[in-house]
């Protein structure tokens, strides 16, 4: 069986907290480990979806209905369904590894670099259908 969950690919998580919401594979272990002994992935999603903008808001208004809030997560595969789209993630990949989950502290300095990459492809533009709730 071809591997299709690979790092880029963008899933929907159907399980748990985060179900229906979008995010990006960072990181998948195809054999597990020892602590998970299930093919899992890393992921980082979108918690938060931005808001609606209009042509007549001002700039601050733009600006706080434009915020993303994201999580980071290890998911087993049985909870992820893959999407045909895919993104670059070189700043998130630095950000988040697997280390990133043994203290607090790293995990929310994780959390903010993944926001700012996040809130600057939002801004720019790029990848419009990731930063879209989901209907349903």
């Amino acid at each position: 069986m071809p591997k299709f969950l690979k790092n880029g690919k963008v899933v929907i998580i159907l399980q748990g907290r985060y179900a229906g919401k979008k995010a990006v594979i960072v990181k998948n272990v195809d054999e597990g480990t020892k602590e998970r002994p299930y093919g899992h992935a890393i992921v980082a999603g979108i918690e938060r979806y931005p808001l609606k903008v209009t042509k007549s808001m001002d700039k601050k208004k733009v600006a706080s209905r434009s915020h993303v809030k994201p999580f980071i997560k290890v998911v087993n595969y049985a909870h992820l369904m893959p999407t045909r789209y895919s993104l670059e993630l070189e700043e998130i990949k630095a950000a988040v590894t697997a280390e990133t989950f043994s203290e607090p502290s790293q995990r929310t300095a994780a959390k903010k670099a993944v926001r700012n990459s996040l809130q600057q492809r939002y801004t720019a533009g790029k990848n419009k259908w990731f930063f879209t709730k989901l209907r349903f």
